[in-house]
């Protein structure tokens, strides 16, 4: 009988150890989740290029640093979208990457050498508007009549 008891009690004992350890470790990856979704930033910033070539160029110069969650550049309104943990990278950090790489942002100009480097179709006007919101804005048409149509 006493082999009994102490089975169940062993048993016991055993069963209310691993519940508390399954409920820490659930508790701790919680708490970790947290951390990383606390460190994500957001980033719009424009950037000057052409194409679909140079959108390729520009996402992967911010790709390769670390902390980058996103990138994406939209050609038509000179803009890129970045998502990154600020822990391990900074904006500038961003801004640089992409000037390496040949393009123009809004905080740092691309070195001549990088520019010459890029493909011709890639080769942007340095007066290109850049960061633009996509919006059509529309014409003032007051000084003629579209009524004599």
């Amino acid at each position: 009988m006493k082999k009994v008891i102490l089975s169940v009690a062993v048993i016991a004992a055993l069963g209310l150890t691993s519940c508390k350890n399954e409920t820490k470790k659930e508790t701790e990856s919680s708490t970790t989740e947290m951390s990383k979704e606390m460190a994500m930033t957001d980033l719009s910033f424009g950037v000057r290029g052409n194409c679909g070539m140079c959108k390729s160029t520009i996402e992967k110069a911010v790709n390769s640093l670390d902390g980058i969650a996103s990138a994406n550049w939209d050609v038509d309104k000179k803009k890129i979208d970045v998502s990154f943990d600020y822990t391990k990278t900074d904006a500038m950090a961003i801004h640089k990457a992409i000037a390496a790489s040949g393009y123009d942002t809004e905080k740092v100009a691309v070195s001549e050498e990088a520019y010459n480097a890029l493909p011709g179709c890639c080769q942007y006007d340095h007066e290109m508007m850049m960061n633009q919101s996509g919006e059509m804005k529309s014409e003032n048409h007051s000084h003629h009549d579209h009524s004599k149509v």
